[in-house]
């Protein structure tokens, strides 16, 4: 059995999460509230630390939601609920960035409204971008070989690390 290359201790994710919530709050001064959509899983688990990370750190007023797609076959983007998204800041989470597809797609359900802005983040990220998505926030960026999976381990809602194989 191989051993994990981690490449994110659960301290180091914890400064990561911690820095980008700073940066959402310094690009976002003139907010009282933002929406923070975590894609399902692992995604999920990141905005919700990053949640709990702006209401230690901020005033800023913070909604979850959770997107679902089918990271292989993304057509059908669903939220697990609905709400008015003109004129707010979204900000789509996900755990890591590959091809930037599935923030892509996930940008779907949002599009049949007005946002003010769509912002995106990723714990971490990787140089294979082959659609036209750069997060905005990135905890870590590393270049690997497309044969590589960068796997981000969760446990309810605190992230554990990430490792390489």
């Amino acid at each position: 059995m191989d051993a994990k290359k981690y490449i994110l201790d659960q301290s180091v994710a914890e400064k990561k999460l911690r820095r980008m919530a700073l940066e959402i709050i310094e690009d976002n001064l003139d907010e009282k509230s933002i929406i923070l959509a975590g894609i399902r899983e692992s995604g999920s688990v990141v905005a919700k630390c990053i949640q709990q990370i702006l209401a230690e750190t901020s005033s800023l007023q913070t909604e979850l939601i959770g997107i679902s797609l089918d990271k292989r076959d993304p057509k059908e983007v669903t939220l697990n609920r609905t709400m008015d998204f003109n004129d707010r800041v979204i900000i789509i989470a996900d755990d890591v960035a590959n091809s930037g597809k599935t923030l892509l797609y996930a940008l779907k359900p949002f599009l049949d409204f007005q946002p003010k802005k769509i912002q995106a983040l990723v714990l971490v990220g990787r140089s294979h971008n082959s659609f036209p998505v750069h997060p905005d926030y990135v905890g870590l960026s590393i270049a690997t070989t497309l044969q590589e999976h960068i796997y981000v381990e969760v446990s309810q809602d605190k992230v554990l690390g990430a490792y390489l194989k």
